[in-house]
């Protein structure tokens, strides 16, 4: 079994972290590169806008901060976890998360997908989301249990 690029969908929950020791050993075992994904909310633009700002302007500036949060939280995680990785690189997507990780996986020939059961409540449901990749790719997904 050849592993070259092993794909790490994460919503920076607890449940979600389970996975990595998974990930950086298979990773160091197999010198593969890390691709770490992160899928931003789906947000429907709002119509009502605060002070001197437009509903479009409130919404750009929150997904502005809600991806400088998530690159910021990636840089963490990166630095603290898989220094000792060959190499390791951060996706930001923003959609349907099944769908972003399917796509991901055809775009950088992903090997293998590590992820976790489920994750946090308020973001996506990783059960359903794994089920979905599971059902829909050709690639070994390995799921661990929360």
């Amino acid at each position: 079994m050849k592993i070259e690029k092993i794909l790490w969908p994460t919503d920076l929950s607890e449940n979600a972290a389970h996975a990595l020791p998974y990930v950086t050993s298979l990773a160091q075992q197999y010198q593969a590169e890390i691709h770490i994904l992160y899928v931003l909310k789906e947000y429907v633009e709002f119509g009502a806008a605060y002070g001197d700002t437009s509903p479009q302007e409130d919404y750009e500036r929150m997904r502005k901060w809600e991806r400088e949060t998530a690159e910021k939280r990636l840089d963490e995680l990166c630095e603290k976890y898989l220094n000792a990785c060959p190499l390791y690189i951060r996706h930001i997507d923003t959609g349907d998360p099944a769908q972003k990780i399917l796509d991901l996986i055809h775009k950088e020939g992903a090997d293998l997908v590590i992820m976790a059961s489920r994750g946090r409540e308020s973001h996506f449901d990783f059960g359903s989301v794994a089920e979905r990749v599971l059902r829909c790719t050709d690639i070994p997904v390995l799921t661990v249990p929360a």
